[in-house]
């Protein structure tokens, strides 16, 4: 009877993956490259000068790159390491005594444990936060002083806990119900949780961190030029779902993004990019993030995280079985034991940094689309689509200090975007309205 359920589920999960992978890729993420795109990336791959800086910028960008770089990996490998200390220590077999000794409830003890065990984590972490807010206030990037910052930790260090409280709870009656397939069980409330997590965010979560207000109180002659984009692309998006943030209070970059789906779908413009671009270019940023809900990236993106989740509950499951014949050195008991928490984290925490390169491969391609669709909105709109949007990259690479010539190594594995410099150089060179040639999104 075990081999027939094992065997059930496991052709119930490899259809799945089939189909998810299926939705994902065909649609959204690997969308046919029209003769003039692919004509725009190569030239843009051989590009140096769509965006450039001057020397004295340059040394500083290519020194920031070089920083972030290390403050990365070293990061990750710090992160993965703690938790082989932490193990080792036993650490979070005291952790565990500790909640048991507290409560004798279920549930009271899965919310000390997770305390504990965040709170170390965190504490073991700060040195590097730290330095890195440190880093980002040298160089100008952030305005945002240390009690601020502070706060903003705190504010997430208790995000985290409830919410992963929660998650950490359903997990262990998971397991005690379906000890070896409990990475598929717990799959669906895991993504139900996303979910939800996504639809809340815009209206909950984003508030506590920064202020936003509509963008028609605050720039009303800017609603009215965005509006000419939305009737481009089709896209319902009213005035009520576009806002302004105060960025300023705690940074200088420039940004604008998408969130939310259904009655919490909304596009936010930063106040540093609306200060700093002009209305032209702002069409052209308010066309990308279009782009994004016109090509369904939310819905992509989502399936996507729902695949890379199932196989790293999977990969998760197994690795996790096969460390715990180190328990009794670790003090843990069994599966169902709190502590063993520290090893499913260890090993997802690996599984994490080797699925960079390809979580983050599919971020750039969906950016590029989005790129591709943004140029050919504001077309009609603002006299040169081309060079407003390079002059667009030109500005947001200079606010940043991006390094126009960054590692591809480094690129490939952490960049969730396409380099500033290969952004500007294929918007310069991308022109699809030439006699013989057809707009991807936009046909006539």
């Amino acid at each position: 009877m075990e081999s027939w359920e094992s065997g059930l589920i496991s052709v119930r999960a490899a259809l799945l993956l089939v189909a998810l992978f299926a939705i994902t890729t065909v649609p959204g993420w690997a969308q046919w490259t029209t003769p003039t795109e692919a004509q725009a990336l190569r030239q843009a791959a051989v590009s140096r000068t769509a965006y450039t800086l001057p020397p004295e910028k340059l040394k500083i960008a290519q020194t920031l790159f070089q920083t972030r770089t290390t403050l990365h990996f070293v990061g990750e490998g710090w992160g993965i390491l703690q938790l082989v200390l932490l193990l080792v220590l036993r650490v979070p077999a005291r952790i565990r005594n500790v909640a048991e000794n507290l409560t004798k409830k279920r549930w009271g003890q899965g919310f000390v444990f997770v305390f504990l065990f965040l709170l170390a984590i965190t504490l073991l972490d700060i040195p590097l936060r730290i330095y890195g807010h440190h880093v980002a206030v040298a160089y100008g990037l952030s305005v945002q002083g240390w009690g601020s910052w502070i706060w903003d930790q705190m504010k997430g260090f208790l995000l985290t806990w409830l919410v992963g409280s929660l998650l950490v709870i359903v997990l262990f009656w998971v397991i005690r119900k379906s000890p070896e397939h409990w990475w598929f069980w717990f799959w669906i409330p895991t993504m139900a949780g996303v979910l939800f997590g996504v639809f809340i965010s815009p209206i909950v979560v984003d508030p506590m961190f920064n202020r936003f207000e509509p963008l028609q109180q605050t720039n009303p002659a800017l609603v009215v030029q965005l509006e000419k984009v939305v009737a481009r692309s089709g896209v319902s998006l009213p005035p009520d779902r576009m806002f302004f943030m105060r960025a300023s209070q705690k940074v200088t970059s420039l940004n604008a993004y998408v969130t939310g789906f259904g009655p919490s779908k909304r596009l936010v413009l930063w106040d540093t990019t609306i200060a700093a671009a002009t209305p032209d270019e702002l069409s052209g940023i308010f066309g990308h993030e279009l782009g994004h809900y016109a090509l369904n990236h939310i819905v992509l993106g989502l399936l996507f995280t729902a695949l890379l989740t199932l196989i790293g509950f999977f990969v998760g499951q197994r690795a996790t079985h096969w460390l715990l014949r180190y328990k009794d050195r670790w003090g843990i008991r069994s599966q169902n034991d709190w502590a063993c928490l520290a090893v499913l984290v260890l090993v997802l925490n690996v599984l994490n940094f080797c699925s960079e390169p390809i979580e983050n491969g599919f971020s750039r391609a969906i950016e590029h689309n989005a790129d591709v669709y943004g140029l050919e909105a504001i077309h009609g709109i603002v006299a040169d689509p081309q060079a407003t949007t390079q002059q667009g990259f030109q500005r947001l690479g200079e606010t940043s200090l991006d390094d126009p010539t960054p590692h591809p190594f480094v690129e490939f594995w952490t960049d969730s975007h396409p380099s500033t410099a290969s952004r500007a150089a294929f918007a310069a060179t991308y022109n699809p309205w030439i006699a013989g040639q057809h707009p991807k999104y936009f046909r006539p």
